[in-house]
């Protein structure tokens, strides 16, 4: 019988308690995955998270951080990932997207296979949201 992989819930010191039952990421075995992530700044205590600012190029790059501090936490990094998904609010926020993106990953090694959607299910204010999964080893 082969032992049971444990699962391991995965915050960075930079982030917030989550506000209901998940985990920004979760561990099992060599497999990450990090939740959706927003463009909140650091944690700080007795505050509730706020966007870093109204932008789509601020809270983008915050975003892409959040993920990488998860990522990180766990052992991971970007040229881990697998799989990166994104979801923007507006349609007219794919080209500046693709630029800041681009640029962020200007030395990523390989490139993850990426999913990018257009959804309203973000609280007010926020623009970005994006996942990832990450296989390590």
């Amino acid at each position: 019988m082969t032992e049971k992989l444990q699962k391991t819930p995965i915050t960075p010191a930079t982030h917030t308690t989550p506000p209901a039952k998940f985990s920004h990421g979760v561990k099992k075995g060599n497999i990450l995955q990090v939740a959706g992530q927003v463009g909140f700044g650091p944690a700080v205590a007795g505050q509730a998270p706020t966007p870093v600012g109204p932008s789509l190029r601020e809270q983008t790059l915050q975003t892409l951080r959040n993920v990488q501090a998860v990522l990180e936490e766990g052992g991971a990094s970007w040229e881990d990932a697998m799989m990166v998904r994104v979801y923007l609010t507006d349609t007219g926020h794919f080209a500046e997207f693709n630029e800041i993106y681009n640029e962020f990953f200007a030395d990523l090694k390989e490139a993850p296979a990426a999913r990018t959607t257009v959804y309203v299910g973000l609280p007010a204010g926020l623009l970005v949201e994006i996942d990832a999964l990450a296989v390590l080893g």
